[in-house]
């Protein structure tokens, strides 16, 4: 009997002593290396809706910083070749807002879902999404009306 109570103090002893060195260990809620996140999207999403084969279109996000100080966008990165983005080098001033301007191949006939990545203040992202259809033109705008060249042989 006496073994088994000087095991479960010995087992409470180092449990209490692991949770105490766990607390010097984790790290408190108020760290300073916490980066704020200045970066608001007036929109994440955008969808082309039906659109033709071989017509580009183009879509403006825009950003807000709602941050104290300018915001540098260092870079706007597309999912694929097909998806272009373009946007302002200069730092977006606080409370500013900024347009990313992404255009969109209509090559590939069928839908689309294409991703744009925002890499900002050293090392935080936030995603754009474009969505659509794109569907295959007929071949001539509208076809012949057989009933037109009708009447002209008939010259009435």
């Amino acid at each position: 009997m006496k073994k088994g109570t000087l095991l479960i103090i010995c087992g409470l002893l180092s449990m209490g002593v692991l949770q105490a060195q766990s607390t010097l260990i984790t790290p408190k809620s108020t760290d300073q290396t916490a980066k704020e996140d200045n970066l608001q999207l007036k929109e994440s999403s955008y969808s082309f809706g039906k659109i033709p084969q071989g017509r580009p279109v183009t879509h403006v996000f825009e950003i807000v910083n709602t941050g104290k100080t300018p915001l540098l966008l260092e870079n706007v990165r597309a999912s694929c070749g097909c998806t272009t983005p373009e946007w302002g080098k200069e730092p977006i001033a606080a409370g500013a807002t900024a347009p990313i301007k992404v255009g969109y191949n209509a090559y590939a006939e069928g839908h689309f879902n294409k991703t744009v990545t925002i890499f900002y203040n050293n090392g935080q992202t936030k995603t754009l999404v474009i969505t659509g259809e794109v569907y295959k033109l007929p071949p001539t705008s509208a076809p012949e009306n057989a009933s037109v060249q009708f009447l002209k042989q008939t010259n009435l």
